[in-house]
Order: structure tokens, then sequence, then C-alpha cells
């Protein structure tokens, strides 16, 4: 080939590659926050049926459908709404099956309370007559829920238990006492809802024979007033000229939490005893399950300083306890303690997650309380678990064991106590078993793939087929100019290593000079940097011409015990300390603009910015924090004090480390929001904060969503809330 021609293939090259870059589109802020353009789809909602051939998953919100694990192919339609004539349902938001699976319970129209309570309406299909009729005639419900034997229904509304039995249509009031702001049965109050995630508080003997319910009292607990205004609430006309108000109970740091009690309905006697939890009332009831067997109520009693947790067995008929176990932990016991408390399907034995080791892994009892064996072990974190199968006496987990980036599925098998990885690609994978475990379905993705939902034979390890791979969304982002992406780590001045992430503009040139937005939530156990699929405002971000950075801090996740536990008693010192060594990492990076540093983040993620600010000093240009705590004395007592201990037991840690009493360092620009209606962390902190800002002299910017509440969303508020966030960054990190 002469000169002339290899002159003339590149010219082409190049037009082509111009050309195609020219024809790429630009990320828009809309993507993201309205149209959803790079949302991946997933299977939903997926329940394994008994026969462990089959399974469930919500369609569309309009019909419930079966599939076959041996094929991955759909083969019936269990429930659908244009089964039923004049249909009372719009749509579908989540469903239950009796354990014997002729009927279904729907859940619509669902509304939010807080952020995992809500009211809905529910109905029952009932296979049997092919009908489908509400729970209840008389207002909606919350966490309604099939009794065992599938004859029965239990519900709460209006602070109170009912049971519906469905063969009679009949309606039994279980209590008479819940009142708002007095008495709650059944369902958690804000804080336990809040804290320890979750929304029902009570639980079916697995006779069916009895319920088991949390009273909660909370007439002592101090109640807390946001001011409401009509906004864009048509029924909030009456705000329109006279500020309405919304009060409700919320114990902050040091104060009086609820008392909480236990207790157990008997169906047939139609008699309530109550359960003893000892002589202390200063504790928490944060779960209650039964024993395999119906022989026990199982009591989970955390203390206030939730270190110590005892596991009492209730006789359901006298309610007389006994402790058949204890765990305790020289800081905190874990939240994740509650979740993966598991009773095996032996009858014989349960399961519990400790970090008594310095890491997080499975630990095997006897049910009479007696430990047996360590079922996982070594220098990593386990970080789920999916149940044993009692046939291959093989437990199954997920674990950050190659990296804490990334999760993988694992098998460990008991009888020669070998562990073997059965997830098949690096990145971050999650697992949902047939109820034999002859099946799982892996949720997979990385930082440069979509999600990729596959069903596999456990018993063979073989992959059956594809059931979503996101090859929509795959095509749509080849159409879009994005941001490269990398993994990075740096040592700090004292020596830490810590894991962060970055995303470039996609015409990066090393040669040049880009701002910097750090981007973090650095609360305790949680974890920005993974290798996972994420697309987001941030890759908007990047596509204006900034680098954006995220490093976990001390305190987050899949790190192991000491790692995740140094911010204990001073929440805040060491993740802003952090965040500052990443800003002058990042300083020294020759295509970082060292003069254009800015951060931000919501919540923690706004506390973290605020200190950080406060610290780094002109190091950096500008700040945003979103909802943020300012004082840890203003913010609830389970999360507080699980990680600081009361206010009057840790003055210093509560004050040391607060935002409002360390503005004087803060030199950069500050951008601060919050709406006026959060009710986890209450607009309080923002304008004690902006007042301790304005007596020390310092300028700021501020701006409040009305009756907006921690999401800050509705309307058009989400859009104009980022573009403020962008704008801000424009103004001062584009100079």
């Amino acid at each position: 080939m002469n000169i002339i021609k290899i002159y003339f293939l590149l010219a082409l090259i190049t037009l082509s590659f111009s050309v195609s870059s020219q024809n790429l589109k630009t990320i828009t802020l809309e993507d993201f926050v309205t149209q959803h353009t790079f949302k991946s789809e997933t299977v939903d909602k997926v329940k394994s049926m008994n026969d462990g051939e089959h399974f469930t998953s919500l369609k569309d919100k309009k019909s419930i459908a079966e599939y076959s694990y041996k094929t991955g192919e759909e083969t019936n339609v269990i429930f659908s709404l244009d089964m039923v004539e004049d249909c009372p349902v719009e749509s579908i938001t989540d469903y239950e099956l009796s354990n014997d699976e002729q009927r279904i319970l729907i859940e619509s129209n669902k509304k939010s309370i807080y952020r995992r309570s809500y009211t809905a309406e529910y109905y029952v299909w009932d296979n049997y007559t092919e009908k489908l009729y509400p729970v209840s005639d008389y207002g909606p419900q919350q966490v309604a829920t099939f009794s065992p034997n599938g004859e029965r229904i239990a519900f709460v509304r209006d602070n109170n238990i009912f049971i519906k039995t469905i063969r009679f249509g009949t309606e039994l009031q279980v209590t008479n006492d819940g009142e708002f702001n007095k008495i709650i049965n059944g369902v958690p109050d804000w804080v336990y809802e809040e804290e320890f995630s979750y929304n029902k508080a009570f639980s079916w003997s697995p006779d069916s024979k009895m319920l088991a319910f949390v009273k909660f009292n909370e007439t002592d607990v101090k109640e807390f007033s946001i001011p409401m205004y009509k906004g864009l609430a048509p029924e909030k006309e009456e705000n329109r000229i006279y500020t309405g108000s919304y009060t409700y109970k919320y114990p902050k740091a040091g104060e009086k939490n609820s008392e909480v009690s236990v207790h157990v309905f008997d169906i047939k006697t139609r008699t309530t005893i109550k359960a003893e939890t000892g002589e202390e009332t200063d504790i928490y009831i944060p779960r209650l399950k039964w024993t395999p067997d119906a022989n026990n109520l199982a009591i989970f009693r955390l203390n206030r300083l939730q270190n110590k947790l005892d596991l009492l067995y209730a006789n359901p008929y006298t309610g007389l306890t006994r402790t058949v176990f204890t765990e305790e932990n020289k800081k905190f016991i874990d939240e994740n303690f509650l979740d993966f408390f598991t009773y095996l399907e032996d009858n014989e034995h349960f399961v519990i997650l400790s970090e008594r080791d310095g890491w997080a892994h499975l630990y095997l009892y006897k049910n009479t309380g007696f430990f047996e064996k360590q079922l996982t072990s070594g220098n990593f974190d386990v970080t789920d678990f999916y149940g044993y199968d009692p046939d291959r006496e093989t437990f199954y987990f997920q674990a950050a064991k190659k990296s804490p980036l990334q999760r993988e599925v694992y098998a460990f098998k008991s009888k020669n106590e070998e562990v073997e990885e059965i997830s098949q690609k690096e990145g971050t994978n999650t697992a949902i078993f047939s109820k034999d475990y002859k099946y799982y379905i892996n949720f997979f993705s990385n930082n440069e793939t979509p999600e990729v939902v596959t069903l596999f034979n456990n018993r063979r390890g073989k992959a059956i087929r594809k059931i979503e791979d996101n090859s929509d969304l795959k095509e749509a982002l080849a159409e879009y100019e994005l941001p490269s992406h990398e993994f990075f780590q740096f040592t700090t001045s004292e020596g830490i290593v810590l894991n962060g992430y970055m995303l470039k503009p996609s015409d990066f040139d090393p040669d040049k000079k880009y701002p910097v937005v750090i981007s973090q939530y650095s609360g305790p156990n949680s974890q920005e940097v993974r290798d996972k699929w994420k697309i987001d405002w941030h890759s908007f971000l990047a596509g204006q011409g900034y680098v954006i950075a995220f490093v976990d801090p001390r305190g987050t996740a899949a790190r192991g015990e000491d790692f995740r536990k140094s911010t204990y008693m001073q929440l805040g010192k060491l993740e802003s300390e952090d965040q500052v060594e990443a800003a002058k990492y990042l300083a020294s990076l020759s295509y970082i603009d060292e003069g254009n540093i800015g951060i931000w983040g919501w919540s923690f993620g706004g506390f973290t910015t605020a200190l950080s600010l406060s610290k780094g000093g002109e190091l950096f240009k500008a700040g945003v924090a979103v909802a943020p705590v300012t004082n840890w004395r203003y913010y609830d007592t389970v999360y507080t004090e699980r990680y600081m201990r009361t206010p009057q037991q840790n003055p210093d840690g509560y004050d040391d480390n607060s935002p409002i009493n360390n503005v004087e360092g803060i030199k950069s620009n500050l951008l601060i929001i919050h709406g006026t209606a959060d009710d986890n962390v209450h607009a309080q902190n923002t304008y004690e904060y902006s007042e301790a800002l304005v007596q020390a002299g310092i300028q700021f910017d501020m701006h409040m969503y009305t009756n907006r509440n921690h999401s800050i969303s509705g309307g058009n508020t989400r859009m104009h809330l980022f573009n403020k966030i962008f704008n801000y960054f424009e103004t001062h990190l584009k100079q």
C-alpha cells in the first residue's frame, strides 16, 4: 500500500471518528431527574414457589406471572387485574402468596407515612372462588399479612391490630387502646422504623394459633412540631394564611424513648397475655420471631447502649421468659445482626452474624442457645446470609472476600467445611434462591456493566438463561458521551489506605486542569466506592467538565470491625479528616485544578461536608450541604447513641465534632439546602447552623424547600434542587 492510500485511510478514520463523536448525545440533567433515561431493568418482587421448580414475579404492576426455574420461561399468569371485572385495583405495588399458594394478598394505592411505613389498600384473590375482595371496608391498612395457614390476615389500622377471617369475612379487633402520639400496636414508632429498618412489629406463630406483637407507649416521648405551609397541596388550603403544623413523637439523643412491651393474642380464646422482658424498661425490642416448633416466642431485647443483646424465649401461654443467648460487643452490635438472625429449616439451629473475631462472620447455634461452630472465617466481611440447604448440608452467603469493593456469592459445605464461590463474574453479585436451593437467580453488575439477571441451576453450576441483560439500555448508552471511570487508592498522612472512585469527562485530556467535586456520604457502615453499575447525576456533572471523586473514609463498610467502628464516640472527626486528605491527594494530581475543589453530600454527607469545610479551610473553594445534621444533640436516640452513647455520657464527642461548633474555619463558598418538613433530620439543624454562621460573620447561601421531607422531592423540586447545586459549582469552581 502506497503512502497516499495510507494517508487517505487515516483521513477517513479521523473523519469517521469526528462525525461519530459529533453525533453522540450529551447527557442532560433531565435524563436523570425527570426522564430516567438510564434506568436499568430488573426482575421485580421475586418469590420462590413451594414446588422449587417455579417462581413468581410482579409484571408491569398489572399482573403476577409464574416462571419455570428449569427454562426461565413464563409458564402462567397466576393473577392479572384483567381477570377482575370492574377491578377496583389500578396497579399492584406488592403481593404475598399464602403458604398453600391458593390465595394472593394484593397491595395497592400505597401512601407513604415515613420512610418505611405506609398505608395501602389490600385485596385477596382467592383461587378457589376466583374472586377479588377487600381485606377491610373500613379504611386503608398497614402491613397486612397472611397467617401461615392462609385462613386469616392480620393488619394495623389507626394504631390498632385487627384480624380478618377470610372464610367468614369477619373482622376482629385485637387491641383497642391505639391512639396517635400515645399508643401504637403492631407497627414501630418513628425511631424504631427509621433506625431498626422495619415497619411491622407483629408475628404470627407457625401454627397460626397466636399473634405476638409489640406495644409502643410513646406518651412520655417529647413531641416535635414541623410548620406546614400550603405549598402545592390543595388539601392544605387552611394553611394558606395561617401556618399549620405536624406534631409527632421524636426522641432526641439522651431523651426518653417509648416504653415497649410484648404481648401474645390467642386466636381461640381471644385473650392477650403480656410477656416478661425484665425489670429494666429503658430497652429496645427491635424484633420478634417464633421458634419453628411454635413452642416459644423469641424476643430480641437490646440495651439502650446497643452493646448487649439478649435472646429471650417466652412461653406464649404464660408469658414467662428465659434468656437462651446473649451477644455482646465492646462498642455496639451492628444492625445486621437483627436481619441475618435465621432459624434453620432443620428446626434445630439458628445462625447469627457476629463481629466477635474482628470481622463479620456466620456462627451456628443450637436453638437452645448452645454454640456449635463458626461457619465462616478470614479477613473479610460476610455481607448477607441466604439460608441453609439441609439436603446438601450447605450454607449460602454473600461476602466481600476478594475485595471490599466487590461482592460474591458463596456456598459453605458443612460436611467437609469447604467454601466454594458460586457467582461467576467479578463485580457485585446478589442471589435469590429457590426454596429447595436447587436454583438461584443471580443479579450482577460492575462499573462497566448494567445489571444482568441470570437464572442458574445450582446443582450443576450452570446458567440456564439470562432473564434480563439490559440490552436496550446498552444500546441507549452507546448514543451518549459518557464519562470514563477508574478506581484509585491513596495513603493519608496517618498511613491509612483509602479507596476511591473517579469519573472523568469523556474528552478528558491529562494535559488540562479540571475542577473537582468530591461526592461522599461517609456514614457508618456505608459504602460509595463499589464495583457496581451506577450512572446518575454525577455523570451529567462530569460531562460538564468536572472530575468527580468518591472516597470512602474510616467508618465505612467491608473492611473489618476496627476500620468500621473507628469513628465510635467521635462521629465526624475521622470522616472529615479523611475527606480533607482526599482533597489534598486530588490537588496533587497533575490534571486537577487545585484552586477549584468542591465537596458535597446529603444527610450524613451534608454533615461531613460542613465539617470538612471547617477543617479544610482554603483547600475547598465551594461546598454544598443538603439536609445536614449540624449537631448530634438534635438527632434521634437509636442512631446517635449507637455510635456516640448519650450526650450525658459523651458530651465532648457530641460538641467537639458538631459543625455548629466549628464554623470559624470555613473559608469557602457554602450552600445549605433543607426541606422545611424534614421529619428525619429536622430543619432545626440548618436554622441553628445558619445562626452560628451569621454570628461568626461567615457569608453563606441557603435554600429551603417548602413542605419537603428528607428526600426533597415532588413536583419540580428535584430538577430545581440539582440545577441549583450544578449552578453553584459552575459559579464558584469555574472562575
